[in-house]
């Protein structure tokens, strides 16, 4: 089984404190966000979860509690941009504490094990395709020798970002600028010992030598394990992304990174409200068990092909 934690909110960054309880209790819940009352319990042992992969702006709060991990293998999707308040409103200082937290963050457990996304890009007026370079560039030079990947993204637009991201105003390009400008992207990582690979990303950049990516990784799981793995696409992401199923543990509207571009934390008010319910001893994040709830055992195994054979072997 492999752990999303979490495409829905940022668990590293606001509710660390809850995950590793949940780790050293075995278990947790994760309601259905198609059917709020149905719960899933969500076995945690160290011989079912094969991998745990992070998404997070901010690992701060984490760093000192990777120990608590030990039994796990686990990797970091670290977001790392170049946008100010007015699109990342709540998190620290990039170049006093984050770009500091990347390179701690890889020191403790290995440049394969994190991964840079600068993403999603935005262009504006503001945030021309001059300022991206630049930024990139500085970042790129803070991250050398820290990570092995970047992944990159243009902005998606959804119903559920359309009303924040119409605050921007954004500059449509055309598939053949936004290939091109991807490509001094790629460059300016390559020169910084990157591969620069996409998310979930439509337009075929392949031309500027940057293929799509899996974010939740299946190659990199094996790698990281020693051990084939049997698992399928997602089946809940869209087409054109390539990443292997996982359960995500998050809950929708529970960042309050508050990010102008995010689809899964897309209501401020329905933030504060749930972060109001927070509580790091429950199983489920933000909220506790209902009597009209419904609690299913969620029937899970491990993916690790664990019996190698014949055309495996020299």
């Amino acid at each position: 089984m492999i752990i999303s934690a979490s495409r829905r909110t940022d668990i590293p960054t606001w509710y660390s404190e809850w995950f590793c309880r949940r780790i050293k209790e075995g278990f947790l819940y994760v309601r259905n966000p198609m059917n709020y009352h149905q719960i899933s319990r969500i076995d945690l042992s160290p011989d079912i979860v094969d991998c745990i992969v992070f998404w997070t702006k901010n690992p701060i709060p984490m760093l000192g509690r990777l120990d608590e991990l030990k039994d796990y293998m686990y990797y970091f999707q670290f977001t790392l941009t170049g946008y100010g308040k007015d699109i990342e409103k709540n998190l620290p200082d990039k170049k006093l504490e984050l770009i500091p937290a990347f390179q701690t963050l890889s020191g403790k457990i290995g440049p394969e094990r994190v991964i840079w996304r600068y993403d999603p890009i935005i262009i504006s007026d503001k945030y021309s395709e001059d300022y991206h370079i630049r930024a990139f560039r500085t970042i790129a030079e803070k991250l050398e020798g820290c990570t092995e990947k970047c992944v990159i993204s243009f902005v998606d637009v959804y119903q559920k970002n359309k009303k924040n991201l119409q605050t921007i105003d954004m500059i449509h390009k055309t598939d053949d600028d936004l290939t091109a400008f991807a490509g001094k992207l790629a460059s300016i990582a390559a020169d910084h010992g990157m591969v620069t690979a996409t998310c979930a990303e439509l337009i075929d950049l392949s031309a500027a030598g940057i293929e799509h990516n899996s974010c939740i990784d299946r190659h990199l799981i094996e790698k990281l394990t020693g051990y084939p793995i049997q698992v399928e696409k997602d089946a809940n992401q869209r087409p054109e992304c390539g990443c292997a199923a996982s359960i995500d543990v998050g809950a929708y509207n529970t960042c309050p990174n508050s990010c102008k571009y995010c689809y899964a934390n897309y209501n401020e008010e329905s933030v504060k409200t749930n972060v109001r319910k927070y509580d790091p001893a429950s199983p489920l994040l933000c909220g506790e068990v209902a009597p009209e709830d419904k609690i299913t055992d969620r029937k899970m195994k491990s993916l690790k092909q664990r019996q190698i054979s014949l055309f495996d072997q020299e």
